[in-house]
């Protein structure tokens, strides 16, 4: 049986960019194993699982309904509520793992996390396949191999969060939610993920993000490919990045 980790902060990750894959992958019989920074079970964005304070925008921006019930059933799952701690990842039991998104302050303790960033370095030193979407690029992208000196990152073409995606969620909101939308408001996604890259020209736009995919819609979503490590923007991708990463761990 193929096993994959899904690293999570103890509270802020996208409920869509976790639970899709989790369930998808589930259900192609990959054993899914989640880790938090101190082992206990994590919870989602509840924002993106209500909608509150999305205002007009809410039917646009939230968690759709199909992603909702995945989240539930996720969260139901004997995997979710036991946690492994990130200091105690061992990278070699297993053949991949996903890193999901999330917008929220709180993702701030997985994406700054250096004991995360490590395991993701041995992930890729050890040609494991690496999957990631939205902000959890930014984690992969922070993550320096001590023996370059480089991203891991660093020769591999990429995408995530679009900017004009990013500033687009922020000013529509910014008068109820502030810079909610803005994990780091001194930069985006896009522009940080860029400076790791080996060219500013290996990160892909994609065609322009407009309505989510989904099982019947994947040609909706948009990922790119480059060897061992697959890439998306948003939730709206997330059906057809599922699947295509379970072909390549299949």
């Amino acid at each position: 049986m193929k096993k994959v980790l899904i690293p999570l902060p103890s509270y802020g990750f996208d409920p869509t960019e976790a639970a899709v894959p989790w369930k998808i992958l589930s259900g192609k019989g990959i054993e899914i194993v989640f880790a938090t920074p101190n082992g206990k079970q994590a919870q989602a964005d509840t924002i993106m699982l209500s909608g509150k304070g999305l205002g007009i925008w809410k039917p646009l921006l939230k968690a759709d309904k199909e992603a909702v019930k995945a989240y539930r059933e996720m969260e139901a799952s004997f995997a979710f509520k036991h946690p492994v701690k990130y200091v105690d990842i061992d990278v070699a039991m297993f053949d991949g793992v996903h890193l999901p998104g999330g917008h929220d302050k709180g993702v701030k303790e997985y994406l700054e996390s250096e004991i995360l960033q490590n395991k993701i370095v041995e992930f890729f030193q050890q040609r494991k396949k690496v999957s990631a979407v939205c902000h959890g690029v930014l984690l992969a992208a922070r993550s320096v191999d001590n023996r370059t000196g480089k991203s891991v990152l660093y020769g591999y073409k990429t995408t995530a969060l679009l900017k004009k995606q990013e500033r687009l969620a922020y000013y529509l909101t910014k008068l109820w939610l502030g810079d909610y939308y803005l994990t780091y408001p001194e930069t985006t996604v896009e522009d940080e993920v860029k400076k790791y890259l080996a060219s500013p020209s290996q990160f892909i736009h994609g065609p322009m993000p407009v309505f989510r995919d989904s099982l019947a819609k994947t040609g909706r979503g948009f990922y790119v490919i480059d060897k061992n490590y697959i890439s998306a923007r948003w939730p709206g991708d997330i059906y057809a990045q599922s699947m295509a990463f379970s072909k390549m761990l299949i």
